[in-house]
């Protein structure tokens, strides 16, 4: 097997805007099917991408022609079908948040093992070459001993019928957009992290969290997390050490031609070092490809994924919880 044959459970719009062409594009991947709960969109989907259209998720899996199956169902339904697929012996490559509890990413973790299936988390920023660049630098002692790491992602407020303002369905500003936050903190400061503090910010008419902040610390480093979904766009982070700091802006979501720009500073030097554009949504296809074909790699991917599902159900647990300001004020 040279390629790894795909279907689709879920025609989100971020499989349309960017999973999905990268997919159609990357040569080790073939898309197979697309699958909805309804013909149409199915079909609509089928035929932007030159795959087979199906209606329902249970169908797609029962096809033998496919390897593995991409899953960016909202983040409360994935459990179900991440479990039905890894129980078909399809390997999964699953948006983020994989799930919304700790004991449900073991569980899901163990099954793969057992079936010896690739489950990953599709964090795709981790697959951009500029964060080994921030670390070559940390590493070369570009600022000394790193101090602290703090990060942000903020976006503007949205429509009061996105999916994000459902509970339900696993919404809110801690899994969607914090969760960033948590995987990069594990990148730059190790998986020893430990939630000392959060604040959750709560819309009392939906009851999801629209904002938050966490502080962690791993030993004598803390890193400062800021997260939210009533604010202007910013993703970025900071590395602090004992003598300069590293920003990179624009962090988690940077486009293939977006050259980042990251800014060294010290006492008495500032730089900017422009970085060379990267396909996150391209590598992240390698990557999972890449452990598929070669059947290796499948454990790391698992410990990823639980400790990332402890931190932030760690978070939430170390929240004071408050109320979001009325839109009168």
């Amino acid at each position: 097997m040279d390629r790894v044959s795909f279907g689709v459970l879920g025609c989100a719009s971020i499989a349309r805007r960017k999973m999905l062409p990268a997919l159609v594009s990357h040569p080790r991947a073939h898309v197979v099917a697309v699958a909805s709960r309804t013909a149409d969109k199915a079909a609509r989907f089928a035929s932007e991408f030159g795959c087979d259209a199906v209606t329902g998720y249970e169908r797609l899996l029962e096809r033998p022609d496919i390897d593995a199956v991409y899953v960016p169902l909202p983040a409360g339904l994935r459990t179900e079908w991440i479990t039905k697929a890894l129980t078909a012996g399809k390997h999964v490559l699953a948006e983020k948040p994989l799930t919304v509890t700790a004991a449900t990413a073991r569980e899901l973790v163990t099954l793969s093992r057992t079936q010896g299936l690739l489950l990953m988390e599709s964090f795709m920023f981790l697959h951009h070459s500029a964060h080994r660049a921030v670390q070559d630098l940390v590493d070369a002692g570009r600022i000394g001993e790193l101090r602290s790491f703090s990060a942000t992602f903020t976006i503007p407020p949205l429509p009061k019928d996105d999916i994000r303002h459902r509970p339900d369905l696993g919404g809110g500003a801690l899994l969607d957009l914090g969760a960033y936050t948590v995987r990069a903190a594990q990148l730059h400061c190790g998986t020893d992290l430990v939630p000392k503090g959060t604040v959750l910010v709560t819309d009392p008419d939906t009851g999801a969290d629209v904002s938050g902040a966490a502080l962690l610390s791993a030993g004598p480093v803390v890193a400062h997390l800021s997260f939210g979904m009533v604010h202007p766009y910013r993703c970025a982070y900071r590395l602090t050490g004992s003598t300069g700091t590293l920003t990179l802006e624009r962090a988690f979501t940077p486009p293939p031609t977006w050259q980042p720009v990251l800014r060294a500073e010290s006492q008495d030097r500032s730089e900017e070092i422009r970085l060379p554009a990267d396909d996150h949504f391209a590598n992240t296809v390698t990557a999972f490809t890449t452990a598929v074909l070669a059947g290796d790699g499948f454990t790391a991917h698992g410990d990823r994924i639980v400790r990332q599902a402890e931190l932030l159900e760690g978070v939430r647990l170390a929240a004071a919880a408050v109320p979001a300001a009325s839109r009168a004020a």
